[in-house]
């Protein structure tokens, strides 16, 4: 209905989670920030389009900023170039041998301190930071208070680092 501190509000609370789905189907940061700015765009400009039929509002923004992220992805299969970066399809895609094998190192690394932790304070950490579960999805899944599951994971944070300073 351009309110614009309405839309402002919406953009803090669902922003991250648009980027991360418009960063899964492009894979670099740039073209994933691209498409989020214009899924943002047709929200706003398609607002009086939403009906609420059932489905969660979320789902309306998800699918905006997918079909925003996967219309990119076919632009730039087609043969379609950014003009301010010439010689950039030579690149080879992903990390070289060596970033890799660096990577591979510390993912080793992580997940044996992971594994260092007490198994429910390991299970809750990879559940938040690695499958995106939120605090109070931890905390029923646990049967613990959510002050309690924040501690948790604040200490194993905490315990990560210093594991992985070693």
């Amino acid at each position: 209905m351009g309110d614009r501190a309405a839309f402002e509000a919406l953009y803090d609370r669902v922003s991250a989670k648009l980027f991360g789905v418009c960063l899964r189907v492009l894979d670099t940061r740039a073209a994933a920030e691209d498409a989020m700015q214009d899924s943002f765009v047709k929200i706003w400009n398609n607002s009086d389009r939403y009906q609420a039929n059932g489905l969660s509002p979320m789902t309306w923004l998800i699918t905006i900023a997918r079909n925003t992220a996967i219309d990119r992805l076919r632009a730039t299969r087609k043969g379609h170039q950014d003009i301010d970066t010439p010689g950039l399809e030579l690149a080879a895609p992903g990390p070289n041998p060596e970033q890799s094998a660096v990577a591979a190192s510390e993912a080793k690394r992580l997940t044996n301190c992971l594994d260092d932790l007490e198994a429910d304070r390991g299970a809750a950490v990879r559940g938040a930071y690695l499958d995106g579960d939120s605090y109070a999805e931890l905390a029923q899944r646990f049967n613990v208070p959510l002050n309690t599951m924040r501690t948790w994971l604040r200490r194993g944070l905490m315990a990560l680092r210093e594991c992985m300073s070693i």
